[in-house]
C-alpha cells in the first residue's frame, strides 16, 4: 500500500513553521512526490518535485564535471519572489523548501538539516529503482 503524500505531513511541520517558508516537500530522486505539507496543493507539490529532480540532476552533472561527482549536497535557487532549497534526505530522497524572498538562507539550510536528522534518514529513504 502506498501512502498518500499528505499522510506524513507531520514530518514537515517543523520546517514549515519557520518564518518565510511557503512549501516543503519530500521527493524521490526521480521526481515523485512522497510527502507534502498540508498547506501545499498536490498539483503544486507534483510540479515542485519534478523541478527539483531536474535541478538535482543538473547539480550532479556540474559536480561530475568540476567536483568529485555524486549527488549535490544542496541546491539553492534565488528567484524573484523567494528561494528554493533542495537537499538530500536519505538514500534516494530529497527535501525541498520554497521560501519568501526575505529569509535567512543559513537558517533555512540549518533547519532543513535538523528536520532530516529529527525524522531520521531511514524514514525518508527511498530504495533506488531498477529499470
Amino acid at each position: 500500500m502506498v501512502a498518500h503524500a499528505s499522510d506524513n505531513s507531520w514530518m514537515l511541520e517543523q520546517i514549515r513553521s519557520v518564518r518565510g517558508v511557503r512549501h516543503a516537500i519530500v521527493l524521490t530522486s526521480d521526481g515523485l512526490l512522497k510527502v507534502k505539507t498540508e498547506q501545499t496543493a498536490t498539483d503544486v507539490a507534483d510540479k515542485l518535485a519534478a523541478a527539483c529532480a531536474g535541478l538535482t540532476s543538473l547539480g550532479r552533472g556540474v559536480g561530475e564535471e568540476f567536483g568529485s561527482g555524486g549527488d549535490p549536497k544542496q541546491v539553492m535557487v534565488e528567484f524573484d519572489g523567494g528561494f528554493l532549497f533542495v537537499r538530500g534526505a536519505g538514500d534516494g530522497s530529497r527535501l525541498a523548501v520554497v521560501t519568501e524572498p526575505v529569509i535567512d538562507p543559513g537558517l533555512i539550510a540549518q533547519q532543513m538539516q535538523l528536520q532530516v536528522l529529527q525524522i531520521g534518514e531511514r524514514t525518508l529513504s527511498t530504495p533506488t529503482r531498477t529499470r
